[in-house]
């Protein structure tokens, strides 16, 4: 018998952590977030995470601006906020119009306000298993498979995508776990004969029903990172209903990881303050 990983209640005990947190401060966190344009899925996030920052008490700073932004514009906001000291946490909006580079972007940010944790700095901390900002969908990731007890070390994980927002990370906090890790991709031969073997599978591709019932071995865990639009009707990479029946632990599309994501980057909000003022953060 399976059991849902829920994303939401997890994340919602992290924000109440959070909130106490922040009330126990002599002033606020602040967040500034960057949108470029017009995209309607990107608005719909951006105020999302408005609104759950109020939730918590940390201040939200929005700065929206034309899609025909230039690089150079942006780099000048960009700096202003580096040297605002209230601003702990910068937040540009992916994805970024063509006119502008997101390498040149994700470095101009400060690490320490970096907290979408994509920086150089941030990503080579994670290398070393070093305490840094660490970018918020893999967390979540790590913060779910936590919650749950599930026990990582030794374990044969299969992560099925390499960017550097998910797959990437995700694969070196699990190796970081003593997990025994493979990643996959699309150049990957015979995805199958890789899932079969997994304890645990973390699927952040995209694509609907990429993983299906007969790549997945009896009391496998999935993570389901996917999100895709099916419809009315948010899907993820996981054929969900068959799969199930084949796991011990697996996450909802919508209500797994998707919640997760907002409540780390107000943790890693919370977490840039402290460390702005020499604080210790925990994990």
């Amino acid at each position: 018998m399976y059991e849902i990983i829920d994303g939401r209640k997890v994340a919602g005990e992290l924000r109440e952590k959070i909130k106490k947190e922040v009330l126990m401060l002599d002033s606020k966190p602040g967040l500034a977030v960057i949108l470029i344009g017009n995209n309607p899925a990107s608005q719909i996030y951006v105020n999302l995470k408005t609104k759950m920052c109020k939730e918590v008490g940390i201040n939200s700073y929005k700065y929206e601006l034309d899609k025909d932004t230039s690089q150079e514009q942006l780099l000048e906001l960009i700096d202003k906020l580096n040297h605002d000291n209230n601003i702990n946490g910068i937040l540009v909006q992916l994805p970024l119009p063509k006119q502008i580079s997101q390498n040149k972007i994700v470095e101009t940010v400060l690490p320490k306000k970096d907290v979408d944790g994509f920086h150089p700095v941030n990503q080579g901390k994670l290398l070393l298993n070093e305490q840094g900002l660490q970018a918020c969908t893999p967390r979540g990731t790590m913060k779910l498979l936590k919650y749950y007890n599930i026990d990582l070390v030794g374990k044969d994980v299969v992560v099925i995508g390499r960017s550097v927002i998910v797959g990437k990370p995700v694969a070196q906090m699990l190796t970081n776990e003593n997990a025994t890790v493979t990643i996959c991709h699309s150049k990957t031969r015979d995805l199958k004969s890789h899932t079969l073997k997994a304890d645990i599978i973390v699927s952040a591709v995209g694509k609907k029903n990429l993983v299906t019932a007969d790549m997945v071995k009896e009391g496998v865990v999935v993570v389901d990172v996917g999100m895709i639009r099916d419809g009315d009707r948010l899907c993820g990479d996981v054929d969900f209903e068959n799969v199930k029946e084949k796991c011990s632990f697996i996450t909802p599309v919508p209500g797994g990881v998707g919640p997760m994501t907002i409540a780390c980057l107000l943790e890693n909000t919370l977490a840039a303050y402290k460390m702005q003022r020499g604080e210790k953060f925990g994990s």
